[in-house]
C-alpha cells in the first residue's frame, strides 16, 4: 500500500524556519521523483519543489530559491523540505507526492499518483 505522510508543519514567525518531512512506505523511493506542493485558502495548488530519483538534480519554485531546500534518505525512506526565512505568503496546506522521472531537461514529472494528506504550515506574528 502506497503511502506518503506528511509532518512537521506548525506554527511560526516570520523569519522562523520549518522542516516538513514526508515518510513514504509501500513503495521503493529510489525509483521515484518526490515533488512537494501547497495550497493556501482560495489560491490554486502550487509546485514548491522536487528532487530527482536519478541523479542530485532539485527543482524550486522562482519564488522559494534561495529559502527551501529539499533533500532525500533513501534509507530512511524520507523526503526533506526546509523552509527558512519564512514569509506571510508561505501559509499553506504543504503536500508530498510522487512521481516518475521524466528525460533530460524535463525530469520533473507532469504528473503524480499519489500524494500525503499534507501537513498546516502557519506564518504569524
Amino acid at each position: 500500500q502506497v503511502q506518503l505522510v506528511e509532518s512537521g508543519g506548525g506554527l511560526v514567525q516570520p523569519g522562523e524556519s520549518l522542516r516538513l518531512s514526508c515518510r513514504t512506505s509501500g513503495f521503493t523511493l529510489d525509483y521515484y521523483v518526490i515533488g512537494w506542493f501547497r495550497q493556501a485558502p482560495g489560491k490554486e495548488r502550487e509546485a514548491v519543489s522536487a528532487t530527482s530519483s536519478t541523479t542530485d538534480r532539485t527543482y524550486y519554485a522562482d519564488s522559494l530559491k534561495g529559502r527551501f531546500t529539499i533533500s532525500r534518505d533513501n534509507a530512511k525512506n524520507t523526503v526533506y523540505l526546509q523552509m527558512n526565512s519564512l514569509k506571510p505568503e508561505d501559509p499553506a496546506v504543504y503536500y508530498c507526492t510522487r512521481g516518475i522521472e521524466g528525460t533530460g531537461h524535463n525530469w520533473v514529472p507532469y504528473e503524480y499518483d499519489y500524494w500525503g494528506q499534507g501537513t498546516q504550515v502557519t506564518v504569524s506574528s
